[in-house]
C-alpha cells in the first residue's frame, strides 16, 4: 500500500476487519478468506503474543493486503508491528507519549478518541484521522455527530459495537472514512478454523456496502 494512499484505501474498503489471531499459523488461511472474498483487509490485534508473526506471514503470502496493527499501547509495540510488515498501527485511546514516539518515527498511527478533550490533543499534534472507541458505548451515532459539529474536519473511525444492523448509519456520517468490524472474523471462528462462516460474514458485509467481491467466492 502506498504512503500517500493509505487513508483512502480504507475509505474505498469502508469496513477494516478487526481480528485477535491466537495462533499465527491461523494467519494466512484467514487471509486467504478475507482476499478472496472481497474484503483485501485485516486490522490484527496486538492482544496477543501471535500477532506480530501473524502481520508477518500474512505481509509475505498477500503483500498489496491493507495490514494493520490494532491495541498497540507502547512505542515499542508500534515497532514491532511495523517490522513485521504493518502499514500502520491503531491504538484503543489517545496516549500522547506513544502519540509522540510513532510521529517522531514516522509511524502512522491512528489513535483512539472518545471526547472532545482527546480530538484537541490529536488535531494539537496534527492528526486528524482517529478511532472512535468504544463506538457504542461511547454514545454512537449522536456522539459522533455531535463530536463532527465543532470537528468538521476530522476523519473518524468508529469501533466497538459496530455491526451489519447499524454499520451503515455510521457510514453515512461524511466524517466517518471506515469502521472497525469485529463481527467479520469473531476469534472463536478463527480458533477453530471455521473458514466457511468467515467467508459469508465477508460476503454479507461487501454486498451490504456495495463492494465488488472476488469472482473466486
Amino acid at each position: 500500500m502506498k504512503t500517500n494512499t493509505w487513508i483512502d484505501a480504507l475509505r474505498a474498503l469502508r469496513v477494516m476487519p478487526v481480528i485477535q489471531i491466537e495462533d499465527a499459523k491461523d494467519a494466512v488461511p484467514l487471509a486467504k478468506v478475507l482476499v478472496e472474498n472481497g474484503l483485501p483487509a485485516a486490522e490484527i490485534t496486538f492482544r496477543t503474543d501471535a500477532a506480530a508473526e501473524a502481520i508477518a506471514q500474512i505481509r509475505a503470502a498477500y503483500p498489496e493486503i491493507t495490514l494493520c496493527a490494532g491495541t498497540i499501547l507502547t512505542g515499542e509495540q508500534a515497532d514491532a508491528a511495523m517490522a513485521a510488515g504493518a502499514d500502520f498501527v491503531v491504538s484503543p485511546g489517545f496516549n500522547p507519549t506513544t502519540v509522540k514516539y510513532c510521529l517522531e518515527k514516522g509511524i502512522k498511527i491512528i489513535p483512539g478518541v472518545n471526547n472532545p478533550s482527546q480530538v484537541e490533543q490529536a488535531l494539537e499534534m496534527g492528526i486528524q484521522a482517529m478511532k472512535f472507541f468504544p463506538a457504542e458505548a461511547s454514545g454512537g451515532i449522536s456522539m459522533l455527530k455531535s463530536l463532527t459539529g465543532p470537528y468538521g474536519n476530522i476523519q473518524l473511525m468508529p469501533t466497538g459495537g459496530v455491526k451489519p444492523a447499524n454499520l451503515m448509519e455510521y457510514l453515512a456520517i461524511p466524517q466517518v472514512f471506515t469502521c472497525g468490524g469485529t463481527w467479520i472474523a469473531p476469534t472463536a471462528a478463527i480458533r477453530a478454523n471455521d473458514w466457511p462462516t468467515i467467508a459469508k460474514n465477508v460476503r454479507e458485509t461487501c454486498e451490504l456496502l456495495g463492494l465488488n467481491q472476488s469472482q473466486s467466492e
